[in-house]
């Protein structure tokens, strides 16, 4: 990993790197990915079965889109009893994070006048599972058990499968999770296909996913024929850290991401150099370890970097610039930082919290704000699957105190029909 110190034009030029990292040129990608959605849109699963031979390889009939309940099942009857108790355990960590979220319809009564929100589920939902690089049962769980709690009656998932199988710990955990229906595509042609509908699969209201550039893409593309959560980058972890922060644990966490892919970000901030050299050396010890030691390097070598401010206060200034998806925060006294941040994903207080548990079972979802996001965006949760309708009834009176206000307002905006609506209404006497 690099080190560098911040006042120089190293440090700047790496964080300018960081934060323009989610707005790199699509052009290419996107005509592609235009060309993909137009055909699923005009020729549903025929254009489904094409793409599924062309990327992944996989020669399928429009009946053998959607998985049966049978090879389902199946497919869970062999899977180790421990690591299936630990998914059920995490499950219910996450389920119970959640239920805390929910948020009731409400109404006010005031002079006359009734006014509030009816907060309904969402009918239908579709959820992107990726799995190129590796499988990911934490993202069914992420994804569908916050849409469970919200009442969502339908989450229809679709996952890739580019050796013809799908991993059995997915779909054990798309059971344990909720999910009604799986269809075996993914790419572009995945998003379309939930956003269009075919004749297999019915159109989804929201399209709920983690993914590639190709599937970030096309989400963007459909946004507004469905809603989407967010566009979602590549995974990045930024690690506040003080003098007296352990450099083996700070090393391991930074590996923890950098071995997601070559895009991901990984970055320490202290204001110790002495822990910066540590840590450096720690990384190198370690990565030799790695299983995914490639990717971890490649990694490493664009995005990752040791930055060593003059000051604590500093560190967080940058930390707050970058608006990382991951922030960890190992300083002697974290909760002194807290009111400082104010932009993350989800933070990580102290030595004994690594990321790594919020992205598996400690409850709290990992479906984050990347790319700076979390300067606006906030982490997937059972309100992105709930809508919110206005409720508003008035009485007589109530119209009558508030009549004339609106009847001005209406008048300086030129819309006198809209105050003629009020004041027909006034000037009725029945009632």
């Amino acid at each position: 990993m690099r080190l560098i110190k911040t006042g120089g034009r190293d440090s700047r030029v790496f964080i300018n790197e960081i934060i323009k990292r989610a707005t790199r040129d699509t052009g290419e990608i996107e005509e592609k990915v235009r060309r993909i959605l137009s055909d699923i849109k005009r020729e549903g699963d025929r254009a489904i079965v094409r793409y599924t031979e062309l990327y992944d390889g996989i020669s399928l009939k429009p009946s053998e889109i959607k998985l049966s309940r049978d090879k389902i099942k199946k497919a869970c009857k062999s899977l180790n009893k421990k690591i299936l108790k630990s998914l059920e355990i995490s499950a219910e960590r996450i389920r119970r994070f959640h239920e805390m979220e929910r948020l009731n319809s409400w109404f006010t009564v005031e002079d006359g006048s009734i006014l509030g929100q009816l907060r309904r589920p969402l009918r239908r939902v579709g959820v992107y599972v990726p799995g190129g690089k590796a499988a990911y049962p934490s993202s069914v769980m992420m994804n569908v058990i916050p849409a469970k709690v919200a009442g969502v009656d339908e989450i229809a998932m679709c996952v890739p499968t580019q050796r013809g199988e799908i991993n059995p710990y997915v779909l054990a955990v798309a059971d344990i999770a909720g999910v009604t229906e799986i269809y075996r595509i993914g790419g572009a042609q995945a998003i379309g296909a939930m956003a269009y509908g075919t004749r297999t699969i019915p159109k989804v209201d929201k399209i709920i996913c983690p993914g590639n550039i190709y599937v970030a893409t096309a989400k963007r593309l459909v946004f507004g024929i469905v809603d989407i959560d967010m566009i979602a980058g590549p995974s990045e972890i930024l690690i506040i850290a003080d003098e007296k922060a352990d450099p083996v644990f700070i090393a391991a966490d930074l590996l923890s991401q950098a071995e997601h892919d070559e895009m991901a970000s990984s970055i320490l901030l202290t204001d110790s150099k002495s822990l910066a050299i540590k840590t450096e050396k720690e990384v190198s010890k370690q990565l030799k370890k790695t299983k995914r030691k490639t990717i971890a390097e490649k990694s490493l070598k664009k995005y990752g970097a040791i930055i060593v401010t003059k000051n604590m206060i500093e560190a967080i200034d940058i930390a707050n610039e970058i608006a990382p998806e991951h922030l960890e925060i190992m300083v002697e006294r974290p909760l002194e930082i807290i009111g400082k941040i104010k932009n993350a994903g989800a933070i990580f207080l102290g030595p004994w919290t690594p990321e790594a548990v919020g992205d598996y079972s400690a409850g709290p979802n990992h479906v984050l704000p990347t790319g700076g996001t979390a300067r606006f965006f906030s982490p997937l949760g059972v309100e992105d699957f709930m809508k919110r309708t206005n409720l508003l009834s008035f009485s007589r009176k109530g119209l009558e105190g508030i009549g004339d206000t609106v009847i001005r307002i209406a008048e300086i905006e030129g819309l006198k029909a809209h105050g003629e609506s009020v004041r027909i209404r006034l000037k009725n006497k029945k009632g």
